[in-house]
């Protein structure tokens, strides 16, 4: 199997440390749900702006909230193949893919490191109202609560597929696809939210 962390296999019992300073290494974990809760209250509260603060009808909203939550599932598919999955060829790129993503196939399993930390994700969320603010103006009150929504909702989905057993329905094929990518061929099955993305690129697992 392409080897993407550190270790030659999966270390599903342990965590790694990555910070010798004890608060830097407390900064490196989150518990899931503060993140998840910090991307839907800026979304609710974008959301409660635009309704009152703009006369956009309910459906270029609800068009423009799908939207957002539809190019986050791209953006999520993207940055999972190219930017944490990216031929580690110099010492910076291996130590930032390590760090970003390469830890996470190392030790799978680690609640505390399923989400970035929200000091960085925060800032990403700053950085993305500025941006869709000055491409998209008044639209972006619904656009980014949907894509903030879509980012949430693949913390959650991420999280219960390394913390709980799959169910016994249509939503199995997440937990088989993320398992597939990371214990068998971690050239597949980028998309964890939705394997939608996977099928439009020809980066499903084969049957």
């Amino acid at each position: 199997m392409k080897k993407i962390g550190r270790l030659d296999r999966p270390d599903n019992s342990g965590t790694a440390q990555m910070f010798t300073n004890p608060v830097l290494e407390r900064l490196s974990r989150t518990h899931i749900s503060i993140p998840i809760a910090l991307f839907l209250g800026v979304g609710l509260y974008a959301f409660y702006i635009g309704i009152s603060t703009t006369s956009i009808s309910f459906t270029l909203a609800l068009a423009l909230f799908l939207g957002g939550y539809f190019t986050f599932t791209l953006v999520e598919y993207l940055l999972h193949r190219y930017l944490y999955h990216m031929v580690p060829d110099t010492k910076f790129k291996d130590k930032l893919q390590y760090n970003v993503h390469g830890v996470h196939h190392d030790y799978p399993k680690d609640k505390d490191r399923l989400a970035m930390p929200p000091f960085i994700s925060g800032l990403y969320a700053v950085i993305l109202y500025f941006l869709f603010s000055f491409l998209m103006g008044d639209f972006s009150l619904y656009f980014l609560p949907g894509f903030l929504v879509g980012y949430a909702s693949y913390l959650g989905v991420h999280y219960i597929v390394h913390a709980f057993q799959p169910p016994k329905n249509f939503l199995k094929v997440l937990w088989v696809n993320h398992a597939i990518h990371h214990y068998k061929d971690p050239d597949v099955a980028f998309g964890v939210s939705t394997p939608i993305w996977d099928y439009v690129f020809g980066t499903a697992p084969k049957k």
